[in-house]
C-alpha cells in the first residue's frame, strides 16, 4: 500500500479539456509516482458537488465558448466551496477558460458577457476594456516564453485565446512575457498567481512542457497535506521530463 496519496479533482474535465489540458494531471501523476505518491483522480462536472475538504489539487481546464457558457451556469453552485478551497491555500491550476471563469466576468468573441464566480479579482474582455478603449489585434496565438518573477524559471508554451485578461487586487502574474502575447497583449503579464492558485493561457499542456513548474506545484500540494516531509528535497533529484 502506498504511504502517501493525493486526491485530485478535475473540474468539468468532460467539457473543459481544450488541447488536452488533462495532460497536466498525467504529468503531475508521473512526478508523484517517482517519489512513491499515489494519485486518485475524480471528475467533478455538471450537477456534482465540489467538496473543498476532499481534494489536494484541482485542475480547471479550458473550453470553447459554448462549453464555457454551459459551465458558467453550473459553476455558481460550487462557488462557495471553490472560494473556501482557494482561501485555504488549496493548490489549483486554471487554464484559459477555467482561468477566466474564476474571475468576475468574461466577454465572448460575439460580445456576450458571461459572469464568472468572482473568487479571484481578474476580469476578461474582448474588443474593448472597461473604459471602452479599443484593444489591438484579434486572437492572441502562437508560441510564448515567460519568466517567473519569483523564481527566475522560464516557462514555454502555446497560447490561443480571444479574451484579454487583466489582473486585479492581490494577484500577480505567473510570469513576464519574453516573447508572445500573454494575458492581454498589452502589459507583458501572463497567467496569475494568487495564494496557491496558478492560472495560465498555456495549452499543450503547461505541466508537460514545464516540469519545473509541475514539480513546484506538486511539492506545494504534498507539503500542505503532509507538512512533516521535505517534498521539494525529494523532488529535486527527479529529472524533468518532456512529454
Amino acid at each position: 500500500m502506498t504511504e502517501y496519496q493525493l486526491n485530485v479533482a478535475h473540474l468539468y474535465g468532460n467539457l473543459m479539456n481544450t488541447y488536452g489540458d488533462y495532460g497536466n494531471i498525467i504529468a503531475l501523476t508521473y512526478y508523484a509516482k517517482q517519489i512513491g505518491v499515489a494519485v486518485d483522480y475524480q471528475l467533478v462536472s455538471l450537477g456534482d458537488e465540489f467538496d473543498d475538504q476532499a481534494f489536494d489539487f484541482v485542475l480547471f481546464g479550458g473550453g470553447q465558448d459554448y462549453e464555457e457558457t454551459i459551465v458558467a451556469e453550473d459553476l455558481p453552485a460550487k462557488a462557495t466551496a471553490i472560494k473556501h478551497y482557494i482561501e485555504n491555500d488549496g493548490p489549483l491550476l486554471a487554464v484559459c477558460g477555467g482561468f477566466q471563469l474564476l474571475g468576475h466576468y468574461m466577454v465572448m468573441a460575439d460580445g456576450t458577457r458571461v459572469d464568472g464566480i468572482g473568487v479571484m479579482d481578474h476580469y476578461t474582455t474582448n474588443m474593448y476594456d472597461d473604459q471602452l478603449t479599443v484593444l489591438s489585434g484579434k486572437r492572441l496565438t502562437g508560441n510564448i516564453v515567460i519568466e517567473n518573477n519569483d523564481t527566475g524559471e522560464k516557462y514555454h508554451g502555446f497560447e490561443n485565446h480571444q479574451g484579454r485578461t487583466f489582473l486585479g487586487e492581490g494577484e500577480r502574474a505567473l510570469g513576464t512575457v519574453i516573447s508572445g502575447n500573454g494575458n492581454n497583449g498589452m502589459d507583458k503579464t501572463e497567467g496569475v498567481i494568487y495564494r496557491n492558485v496558478y492560472g495560465s493561457y498555456f495549452h499543450g499542456p503547461i505541466f508537460t512542457r514545464n516540469g519545473n513548474l509541475a514539480k513546484r506545484v506538486l511539492a506545494t500540494a504534498l507539503q500542505r497535506k503532509y507538512p512533516d516531509v521535505d517534498w521539494q528535497a525529494r523532488l529535486d533529484p527527479v529529472p524533468t521530463e518532456s512529454f
